[in-house]
């Protein structure tokens, strides 16, 4: 590989992490580079974030109310990664919290139906995005925005982070599909959410990120004594728990 190819791979990354992490219509890669392109996660979150952010203004321009903007970008982040993550939310937690030994919570979250635990781990993660997104709209449009890009990336920036640091609980699914994160990887895929964080949101941006870490570490630690490891589910609850504490963080 030259250093002519570097921005051509870069691209390629960008869109195998599109590919993987969202619905939105993107060019098939000849040659996937699994674990090698975890590193541009953050910059689908971006994408994804900024397709957010876009039907939330618009929203704005038109005269809706704050409540409904919020709502209309929260739809979006949904809609474009087609519920990925809620899905590895609601596994997770049925499966950590529904079983007794390691086996039964692997079991739990294979399987494809959905228990208590996990609709309400739903609900109340939705509401916690929701909640959130509005006050941003409350304090200003720009706000919002800037918040929704910062939340997408470094959720999806801890994901790596996840996969470098802690084994595969099982093999097949997700996490495996992309196979094992080298920490350099990891921490070049830190990198491009702290750029991120810094340039949309400032040093408050810098403090959510930390709490994301926080975050993070958390449901590592939780994920390593219930099943020993990650899987696809753990990702995507690392996701969804990391994103509604970078907007929290933003609105304190």
């Amino acid at each position: 590989m030259t250093k002519n190819d570097d921005p051509l791979i870069a691209i390629s990354d960008l869109f195998e992490a599109l590919h993987l992490l969202t619905r939105l219509p993107v060019p098939m890669q000849s040659e996937m580079r699994g674990a090698a392109a975890a590193w541009a996660y953050p910059l689908a979150g971006l994408v994804v974030g900024a397709v957010a952010a876009v039907v939330g203004l618009t929203g704005f321009a038109l005269g809706l109310p704050t409540a409904l903007c919020a709502l209309l970008s929260l739809a979006s982040l949904v809609i474009s990664t087609g519920a990925l993550h809620e899905d590895g939310l609601a596994d997770s937690i049925d499966g950590f919290w529904g079983g007794w030994t390691t086996e039964r919570r692997l079991e739990i979250m294979k399987d494809s139906r959905i228990g208590a635990y996990g609709v309400i781990a739903l609900v109340l993660a939705l509401a916690a995005r929701w909640a959130a997104i509005w006050m941003l709209f409350e304090v200003n449009a720009t706000a919002a925005a800037a918040g929704i890009l910062v939340a997408s990336a470094a959720s999806r920036a801890m994901m790596p982070q996840i996969m470098a640091n802690l084994p595969r609980a099982r093999e097949g699914g997700l996490s495996a599909q992309v196979g094992d994160v080298p920490l350099v990887t990891a921490l070049v895929a830190f990198g491009v959410a702290f750029v991120t964080a810094f340039v949309f949101a400032g040093w408050g941006g810098l403090l959510a990120l930390i709490w994301g870490v926080v975050v993070t570490l958390v449901i590592a630690r939780i994920a390593w004594v219930k099943i020993g490891g990650q899987t696809g589910d753990v990702l995507g609850a690392t996701q969804q728990l990391v994103e509604i504490a970078v907007l929290l963080s933003l609105l304190a």
